[in-house]
């Protein structure tokens, strides 16, 4: 809930002072249940606890990779379970989170897209994931160190109003205190969807799941590409309204013999020479089911020399690939390890 919604909750008869308080307990001090709440008077508390509830998400089960990421399967009111994941580094903490429980898009290397769509989650469980990982780890929101990332299960764009709340909650400077530069939505390419989150007062950085270097290719990978085509996305991103400190961030999964060859890499270049943007490559991560395979560290250099002549272009480290953590492996696995 956002403070208009806790004044609605609240009802007439509260000052308006009082949904303040509420909304700095939950979001600034991470409050867990209404008793931790001492600033609101016992009769405000007693009927709180009548007319809602603070479920945030719980841990059903954690995997912890060798590299220190953590992966989190959690636990959600209705009983469903969602993927977090987090994957602290030497300078900056990273929050990767779900926007859906599954995923409808199909792309053909993520193991997400194997389980289907079961729902959409609200803007308090998208929040809730952040507000888990920070509680259980010692995180400090409003420490410029911490990230978001909507890179998790779903396409956050279909989910549009719920992501755009919970971002809205999440930068609130009187609520969990974050800086839209550190909140990043990852989309397979909804163009309508990216036009609404453009047009958005209170938005996350956007980042483009690319994968493909021409229509035909990008057809086999992502079939969501015959309803969307490369052609226009690439129009939309061209138009797409960027913030004076923001680029567009174009992330692109390399899949061997299939869309790595320098050929591949020079396609890519012409797509987006001309955008303020930066590419991140993503050597596929493996999982069961998943007909493809990792490039060779040689093949993704290769590709990159060729990318960053023209823009800005990074190898993404993988995180957390074997406890099924890594970008593209979130499937509620519940294997400790992938066996080598």
């Amino acid at each position: 809930m956002e403070l208009a919604d806790l004044r609605e909750l609240l009802g007439p008869d509260q000052p308006k002072y009082r949904a303040q308080q509420l909304f700095d307990a939950l979001y600034k001090r991470h409050v867990a249940n209404f008793s931790e709440i001492s600033n609101l008077p016992q009769p405000l508390l007693n009927q709180l606890v009548t007319i809602s509830t603070l479920n945030g998400p719980t841990s059903e089960k954690r995997f912890d990779s060798v590299d220190g990421t953590k992966r989190y399967l959690l636990r959600l009111e209705d009983n469903r379970t969602v993927e977090t994941v987090l994957m602290p580094e030497e300078h900056r903490d990273t929050i990767c989170i779900s926007s859906q429980i599954g995923c409808p898009v199909d792309c053909k290397f993520c193991l997400t897209a194997l389980m289907g769509l079961e729902r959409n989650l609200t803007a308090g469980e998208i929040v809730g994931q952040v507000l888990f990982v920070a509680r259980a780890n010692g995180l400090n929101a409003r420490d410029s160190r911490m990230n978001v990332v909507m890179m998790g299960m779903g396409e956050p764009l279909l989910n549009l109003e719920n992501v755009l709340k919970a971002t809205r909650i999440l930068t609130d400077e009187s609520g969990v205190g974050m800086s839209q530069k550190r909140i990043t939505v990852s989309t397979s390419g909804i163009i309508p969807k990216m036009e609404e989150l453009g047009r958005a007062e209170v938005r996350p950085k956007l980042a483009i799941s690319l994968n493909a270097s021409n229509e035909e290719q990008r057809r086999e990978l992502m079939p969501i590409t015959r309803k969307y085509h490369l052609a226009d996305l690439m129009k939309a991103c061209k138009a797409y309204p960027l913030r004076t400190w923001e680029k567009l961030t174009f992330e692109y999964v390399l899949l061997k013999d299939v869309n790595d060859t320098d050929a591949d890499a020079r396609r890519v270049v012409r797509l987006v020479s001309r955008l303020n943007c930066k590419v991140n490559l993503i050597a596929l991560n493996p999982g069961p089911g998943i007909p493809f395979e990792t490039p060779t560290a040689e093949r993704v250099g290769s590709f990159q020399e060729i990318v960053r002549k023209a823009v800005p272009c990074f190898v993404r480290k993988p995180r957390g690939r074997d406890i099924f953590a890594a970008c593209g492996q979130l499937k509620r696995v519940n294997e400790e390890r992938v066996e080598e």
